[in-house]
């Protein structure tokens, strides 16, 4: 005989069922799932353990259409920054602590910004968050902010109405080039990051800081972006040439990482023969075998403050425009030495 919809052997089990089984509150339950305090780790365990028994899974639809307020915000990031990970990772921790939950949308080469936005606002996101992206039309951003709180971090397009986080790209830039002249660095390049967001201001911070240095004449960019292969490429360009220069500043530190790799392959030692700076401090930028120097940007502290401006615009109403600027911060490693 078939079952019916209703039988057990085919109902989804209910936070109640974990409770009746656990021997425990529904309550109790709810808190164990929300990673809430209060229960013991004793009861947290025991709770976790019977839900995955039963193959408990929150109906979490179902609970935002029961809500007044979805409490979700949207974030758009790219997958092409090397920061990335670390923004998000700080919004998760930040939006979690204000009793907020974090919805992803990816930029794809194939999936546009006002395409991954109007998926967002269909998914009932209270408010936008847009990581490190180069926008096209902030004139569609200015009309979503009439809609929801947007805010931008490592950019500022300064369209009306929305907030933004950076750092001091340009006095970051400086930091990178002080250093290397410092170590005793004439000839130091710049790989540029093309038009994504901060590139310009490193790009004016290089010139400008080298100019100020009396080293106008050791200027050079090449053209790059934010991803090991445009880092690579500067590489294959450099060797090419009959005299290298004694330091690269990159645009950041994905870039920094495909040209030490390429430098690499072709016999060329970092710091020994080239020193190296990136930008950003990402992950990768401290593991032993990268080591590498770089210009800090507080991940945490960015993503701190787009959720919290997003909490200020929803829960307070604030209306005032915010444009933080966060100072970088040199962090010297194995990758730049004094020159040969």
């Amino acid at each position: 005989m078939p079952r019916s919809e209703g039988s057990d052997a085919t109902r989804r089990p209910t936070m109640s069922d974990v409770a009746a089984r656990a021997g425990v509150s529904r309550q109790t339950v709810s808190l164990v799932l929300g990673d809430k305090p209060g229960p013991n780790a004793h009861t947290r365990e025991h709770v976790l353990r019977v839900a995955e028994d039963l193959g408990f899974h929150a109906d979490t639809a179902a609970q935002l259409l029961r809500r007044a307020r979805s409490r979700q915000l949207g974030v758009l990031f790219t997958m092409e920054h090397s920061l990335d990970p670390l923004v998000i990772e700080g919004l998760y921790a930040t939006a979690a602590r204000l009793d907020y939950s974090i919805v992803l949308g990816a930029i794809l080469p194939t999936r546009g910004v006002r395409k991954a936005v109007d998926e967002l606002l269909g998914l009932r996101c209270e408010a936008v968050i847009l990581i490190g992206l180069s926008i096209e039309s902030p004139a569609h951003l200015t009309k979503v902010a009439e809609q929801v709180p947007v805010v931008e971090i490592g950019q500022h397009t300064g369209a009306p109405g929305i907030d933004s986080v950076r750092v001091a790209d340009v006095d970051g830039a400086k930091l990178a080039v002080d250093h290397l002249v410092e170590l005793g660095h004439r000839r130091i390049v710049h790989v540029d990051g093309a038009a994504l967001p901060g590139s310009a201001d490193r790009r004016a911070g290089y010139r400008d800081r080298m100019r100020e240095h009396g080293l106008a004449e050791h200027t050079e960019v090449l053209p790059g972006d934010y991803t090991e292969e445009s880092g690579a490429r500067a590489a294959r360009e450099l060797l090419g040439r009959s005299e290298m220069p004694t330091a690269v500043f990159a645009a950041n530190d994905s870039c920094a990482e495909g040209l030490m790799h390429t430098l690499g392959r072709a016999g060329v030692r970092c710091p020994e023969d080239v020193s190296i700076v990136g930008y950003d401090d990402s992950r990768t930028a401290c593991l032993s075998y990268v080591d590498l120097t770089t210009i800090r940007q507080d991940a945490t502290e960015m993503a701190e403050f787009a959720v919290q401006a997003c909490a200020e615009r929803l829960d307070d109403q604030r209306t005032a425009t915010k444009d933080v600027v966060l100072k970088p911060i040199l962090t010297p490693r194995g990758s730049t030495a004094a020159p040969a």
